[in-house]
């Protein structure tokens, strides 16, 4: 099959005008001028898109599906008493609302452009949306607990999660590996056990350091989230882990435990850090996913991108929860990023749209570890691959897509999306999915939601 459009944007090379991609046993198998590619390939179907742009589909290096059906719910609270607030609804969730409140995200991944996700789970519904719409991913399996006493009993289930997802899984679409739940409601053993556990290369991700109440219960060992609150919440007499207040940044604190130096590390958020944290990431090879509107929302703050950039860290674009962002848009995601890096660093450090692109794609793969398959368009990589249109009256006349893309398109822009040679979404799903009753399942929950 033959892909033409006015630009092909390679995302590892230049953009290529009037250029073709040649997709053959689900793999690009070349790529360069439409003329060229026509005469090379003639007897070969073609789809040709017009005034559009063909890259590589959106990684997104940090999602939360399964809380898709909470949109809304929650509005305009900072984070913590978001946090208390989420975790007080999803109470009344039930198994099967889970199920389908993933599969209402992974439909939206899908129309967004996103082909490839990170993915943490407690329940293991967002893998199953995965494999029932034809994303690619990695799916980690959350697990964290307080209290010392039920650490093995929770890590021996969350592994005996993993071997199960992973028999399930496609291992050319699914990775499985392991998350440990916030550092304000883990006990340190948690991190070590992981650390001990995932030296094999299994993917681990962790949030660190993206709320002022972590930072200040990290090293103040007083916030919102603190252990005494905590304790009043849960009543007295439980056996609670001692905390004191470290005197440290959170990166320094869980570099104790050892977490931070496995194979395959992605740490989220990064916002409060300084220069010395950003040393130590790069010292030991972490990787971040940056989820610039998720921080904006809550109230978080800003990650330093550019330092992470300089300092030569592994950095990827993420969605993060549709609880906060209300919609799964990486395009947004790097408007916003683009924008807010700008207003606030020297010009010295000004980013491009072609750089905010590289983040969404092939940075964010690289951050995943799954740059040798995806985020790229370079023969021999899997197709994965999105069609955006720049036809629009806001896009005329266009001379740089990476502007247009990052400024002039959104999710509705999106003409097709295609994962391993398959196209998943045309403007309408070819997936098997029952679209209509996962929308009316939608509707539901969110009753019993705002009951």
């Amino acid at each position: 099959m033959l892909l033409l459009a006015r630009y092909v944007l390679p995302v590892s090379s230049e953009h290529i005008e009037n250029g073709a991609v040649y997709v053959k046993d689900g793999r690009i198998a070349d790529i360069g001028y439409a003329t060229k590619l026509k005469s090379l390939y003639p007897d070969e179907p073609t789809l040709d898109f017009g005034l559009s742009v063909i890259m590589p589909g959106f990684v997104d290096a940090h999602s939360h599906l399964e809380y898709t059906c909470m949109r809304g719910l929650i509005n305009d609270v900072p984070y913590a008493p978001w946090k208390f607030l989420l975790n007080e609804k999803e109470q009344v969730l039930s198994p099967a609302d889970w199920e389908d409140s993933a599969l209402l995200g992974a439909l939206e991944t899908v129309r967004s452009g996103i082909t490839t996700i990170a993915d943490i789970t407690s329940t293991g519904a967002s893998l199953r949306a995965a494999q029932a719409v034809g994303l690619r991913g990695i799916f980690y399996r959350e697990v964290g607990t307080m209290e010392k006493a039920e650490v093995d009993s929770a890590l021996e289930a969350a592994y005996a999660d993993i071997a199960a997802w992973r028999s399930g899984a496609n291992p050319e679409y699914q990775r499985i590996g392991i998350s440990p739940e916030a550092l304000y409601t883990c006990h340190p053993l948690v991190f070590q056990h992981i650390s001990e556990y995932a030296a094999d290369g299994t993917p681990v991700a962790v949030h660190l350091a993206g709320s002022q109440e972590e930072y200040e219960f990290i090293r103040y060992g007083s916030s919102p989230f603190s252990v005494h609150s905590t304790e009043q919440e849960r009543g007295y007499g439980i056996d609670m882990p001692p905390w004191l207040a470290t005197g440290v940044s959170p990166v320094r604190y869980i570099l104790n435990w050892g977490i931070l130096d496995v194979p395959n590390i992605l740490a989220i958020h990064c916002v409060h850090v300084d220069d010395e944290d950003i040393e130590f990431l790069e010292e030991a090879d972490v990787a971040v996913a940056v989820c610039t509107r998720c921080n904006a929302q809550l109230g978080m703050g800003v990650a330093p991108v550019t330092k992470f950039l300089k300092a030569g860290l592994r950095v990827g674009l993420g969605t993060d929860s549709p609880a906060a962002t209300e919609t799964i848009n990486p395009i947004g995601e790097m408007e916003l990023t683009l924008l807010m890096q700008r207003a606030l660093n020297k010009r010295a450090s000004f980013l491009t749209a072609s750089q905010m692109i590289n983040l969404a794609t092939l940075g964010a793969a690289k951050a995943l570890g799954v740059d040798d398959q995806v985020g790229s368009l370079e023969v021999g990589k899997c197709a994965d691959i999105i069609a955006l249109d720049l036809s629009n009256s806001s896009q005329a006349p266009t001379h740089d897509p990476n502007s247009a893309v990052v400024h002039t398109t959104g999710p509705a822009n999106i003409l097709m999306t295609m994962v391993g040679g398959e196209i998943l979404y045309n403007g309408h799903h070819l997936h098997s999915v029952d679209v209509k009753r996962v929308f009316a399942r939608t509707e539901e929950m969110r009753l019993k939601l705002r009951a």
